[in-house]
């Protein structure tokens, strides 16, 4: 059966027919829709974690079992993995183990670029890379088998470009895939120094192994056109672009298991042509590879190691005229980010930025209180480094920070990774005021839920973490809640708290605007008579308020009648 599936979508399918029984998964675009997609199927376990640490320690656990099991995340959420990642290279597998990793070239929604290989290659783990959907559901089935094979996790590398396009896949059936036994083995599971140092040389003799295999395998194929002028080795989606405008111009190695790379492999295609490039987008990894085996090659000094490349892009570099099906570059306006037009945070990032409040800012949609007008954030590091960070700011800079810093953070991502940073704030006492931004969602990466919504990823009830106990057990005696879209009650309960000669915790809560579950109110509208022009209203970057012919105007398809512009407004210009 054929199916046009994004490559998110064929990832699922190919880990669901390839036996699998476990998904453990944080979300994070562009990773996301893999365990969305994973949780259609009832007859195996499907959960968002708290953070990619335990996702992944979740599907080690399994596995451990005999389950073929799988966790997805995106780049920066294996970072947060690393710890289990490098170990469970020398722990090896039970159950066939698959870890979704996809990186975001360009950065359309992180704050880094960053080449998961080299995590691969320091972990000493196999990676596969596919090219397009009908790969990423063949790499993707085939994982469990190679995972198994060699006792090792296996990493799978996805980009934004393949996670989310389409293409079609040839799907098959689901394998019935038995659960394996378990055998108490404390050789091989229990990682203390005198075990781990036996399962060092097995890790090396593995990867001895795998890179044999890679010589010849389905993963790595070549492609040899008529002369050997041009000679190109490449991967994901670069090879489509390299496809597209080279066309049979040039010879090509795709590479779709960028660890361990075939030595042998690279060397007889390398003998086969003049000139040999390498394509890959950000770091030169394949390229290094190759420059070790004593091979010349022309890489990074014609192909850019920063962002996304294109058909335009490898067309420029060999002097080509860009493929005839790409349209030419059309003037599009920007169109700067910013928060909904009734979203929940924009109220308490008013008053911050009124009253001139140091805020060191969070992952999450809460992120885009940044930008203008509101410029409400000081810093964004990583999940959960607001509420460390506002620690170290204080003790840093005592009384002249304490009263007027703030740290902000949303519910996901303090129950991902803010609870260990509120504790250090009680236990090493700074008069820190936190901020969590409780919308009742885990916004940004498309409205998934969390330990503190009570439901779980297939919408059933589940426990329900209750914020303020939870605060209050990690050591804060002052906890109250606030309601964003009341501006009086969220400055008093500000300025009270930076008061305060205590660590504190303000709870801002009211649900994302965007729920299914929460239903608009009436537009507001704008009386042209008594509004004065003071634009007042348009301090609060709404994209429903604007200005024509020197009046503000509310745009009724957009205004959820929040009544927060409402509260700004002195001359009652503002109403139902």
């Amino acid at each position: 059966m054929k199916k046009l599936l994004i490559g998110n979508q064929a990832v699922a399918m190919g880990l669901y027919h390839g036996g699998l029984g476990l998904a453990s998964s944080y979300p994070g675009t562009p990773s996301t829709e893999i365990t969305e997609f994973l949780a259609m199927n009832d007859d195996i376990h499907t959960e968002w974690a708290p953070n990619e640490k335990v996702a992944m320690e979740v599907a080690f656990g399994a596995s451990l079992a005999g389950m073929r099991s799988t966790c997805a995340m995106k780049h920066v959420g294996l970072n947060v993995a690393a710890d289990p990642l490098f170990t469970l290279s020398y722990t090896g597998v039970n159950g066939g183990m698959v870890i979704c990793v996809a990186d975001d070239p360009a950065m359309h929604s992180s704050q880094n670029e960053q080449d998961s290989r080299h995590y691969a290659i320091a972990a000493k783990v196999p990676m596969l890379e596919p090219a397009d959907s009908a790969e990423a559901y063949a790499f993707a089935k085939s994982a469990f088998a190679l995972s198994e094979k060699y006792d090792t996790p296996v990493l799978l590398r996805m980009c934004t470009r393949i996670a989310h396009s389409q293409s079609i896949v040839e799907l098959g059936e689901r394998e019935a895939v038995e659960v394996k036994p378990y055998e108490k083995n404390p050789g091989k599971y229990i990682m203390m120094p005198g075990n781990a140092k036996k399962r060092h040389p097995v890790v090396e003799e593995r990867t001895a192994a795998l890179a044999e295999m890679a010589n010849d395998c389905i993963y790595n194929t070549v492609e040899m056109a008529a002369d050997n002028k041009i000679g190109i080795i490449t991967s994901g989606t670069s090879y489509l672009y390299v496809k597209e405008v080279m066309g049979e111009k040039a010879s090509i190695l795709k590479i779709g298991m960028p660890n361990p790379l075939p030595g042998k492999l690279i060397r007889d295609f390398a003998a086969k042509v003049e000139k040999l490039y390498v394509i890959e987008e950000l770091d030169p990894v394949i390229e290094s590879y190759v420059r070790s085996l004593g091979i010349e090659v022309v890489g990074k000094e014609l192909f850019s190691p920063i962002g996304e490349f294109s058909q335009q892009t490898i067309a420029a570099a060999f002097g080509l005229p860009s493929p005839a099906s790409i349209a030419a570059d059309s003037a599009v306006p920007g169109r700067p980010p910013m928060m909904c037009a009734g979203c929940p945070h924009r109220g308490l990032f008013y008053t911050l930025a009124k009253n001139k409040i140091t805020v060191l800012g969070d992952i999450g949609c809460y992120t885009l209180g940044a930008v203008p007008p509101l410029n409400a954030l000081d810093s964004t590091l990583c999940m959960g480094a607001s509420v460390s960070g506002l620690h170290g700011f204080n003790k840093a800079r005592g009384e002249e920070a304490e009263g007027k810093t703030v740290a902000v953070i949303g519910d996901s991502t303090f129950m991902h990774s803010g609870m260990t940073g509120l504790v250090n704030v009680a236990y090493n006492a700074t008069n820190s005021t936190v901020i969590i931004l409780d919308n009742s969602i885990t916004g940004m990466t498309g409205h998934q839920q969390n330990p503190t919504t009570g439901y779980n990823i297939k919408g059933d009830p589940a426990a329900k973490v209750d914020l303020e106990a939870l605060c209050r057990a990690l050591g804060i005696a002052r906890v109250r809640v606030v309601d964003p879209y009341d501006l009086k009650a969220c400055e008093t309960a500000v300025k009270e708290e930076l008061a305060a000669k205590e660590p504190s915790v303000i709870i801002s809560r009211r649900p994302c605007v965007l729920l299914k579950t929460v239903k608009a109110k009436p537009a507001l509208v704008i009386d042209p008579e008594k509004c004065k022009s003071c634009k007042r209203c348009m301090s609060l970057g709404c994209p429903a308020i604007s200005m024509h012919g020197g009046k503000a105007r509310i745009d009724a398809t957009l205004c959820v009648g929040c009544g927060v512009c409402k509260q700004l407004c002195a001359f009652d210009a503002i109403g139902e």
